[in-house]
């Protein structure tokens, strides 16, 4: 199942819903949220009105997660292009929840940042029990030189506007192994990131076990797994986004997310 939560044409009333091949099908209760079904793991199909999914505007799935985890170096080539020796314990930092953002942007950049990058990034979505309810995908965006010279990640990683998810939920029932899936990025339809989850260094139910040991984790939290390798930083010379830009990530099976940059 495809979990999605949308406007419908002329609304300005966000509706949650399943896709369907090219449909979005709305849930029969108006006020059902998405977070709602990953609290009850309810895989009832959707039976309200039918939208063509090219007319609808896509929301984050949950609009505002209680908690956003991002995971540091866990694709090897990338902790390779850092030159960076492998993580022996997964690198965990939190991204707020008003970073939180629809899949296809724009993406403000705040003045104060020179260089932003991206990082197209495989989600976890977590729901009943703390347990994995299913996938997305997502862009870590980052600020590099607030990264840089802040000893923390909050301002560099957690501002406004700055994890772009979505397209929609995939449920763990569709992905047959998360850890068999390509991953890629395009800035301007340049390819940027081309790689396969199977390169991650812990995996998702890793993260998920990790994580566990300190932090209840609870319906509609999202986990950002990390990034492979491609990212702006570490281009020689380096390229980072300027207004006007368009990422756009895609990850099998998963969906697309697009963006521009503002």
């Amino acid at each position: 199942m495809r979990l999605a939560t949308f406007l419908p044409p002329g609304s300005d009333t966000p509706r949650a819903g399943q896709i369907r091949d090219d449909e979005v099908i709305s849930f029969v209760m108006k006020r059902e949220t998405v977070l709602e079904r990953l609290r009850t793991d309810d895989h009832d199909p959707a039976l309200g009105d039918a939208y063509p999914l090219a007319d609808v505007t896509l929301l984050a799935p949950v609009p505002r997660p209680r908690a956003i985890f991002g995971i540091g170096l866990n694709y090897a080539a990338h902790a390779a292009e850092q030159g960076t020796e492998l993580p022996e314990f997964p690198i965990v930092f939190m991204k707020l929840p008003s970073s939180s953002a629809p899949p296809n942007g724009p993406v403000t950049c705040p003045q104060v940042v020179q260089r932003l990058d991206y990082e197209g990034e495989l989600a976890v979505v977590i729901g009943k029990g703390g347990a994995i309810a299913g996938y997305a995908v997502a862009n870590d965006v980052s600020a590099r030189d607030l990264q840089r010279r802040e000893p923390q990640w909050t301002r560099a990683k957690g501002a406004d506007g700055f994890c772009p998810w979505g397209p929609w939920i995939t449920t763990k029932d569709e992905v047959d192994d998360p850890q068999d899936l390509r991953i890629t990025t395009h800035v301007n339809g340049e390819p940027r990131q081309d790689s396969s989850t199977s390169d991650l260094v812990f995996g998702p139910q890793e993260i998920v076990d990790f994580i566990s040991q300190t932090c209840t984790l609870e319906p509609g939290d999202l986990i950002l797994t990390g990034t492979p390798s491609g990212v702006g930083m570490a281009m020689d010379p380096r390229r980072f986004l300027s207004s006007g830009d368009v990422v756009r990530i895609e990850i099998e099976s998963l969906g697309v997310i697009e963006h521009a940059i503002a």
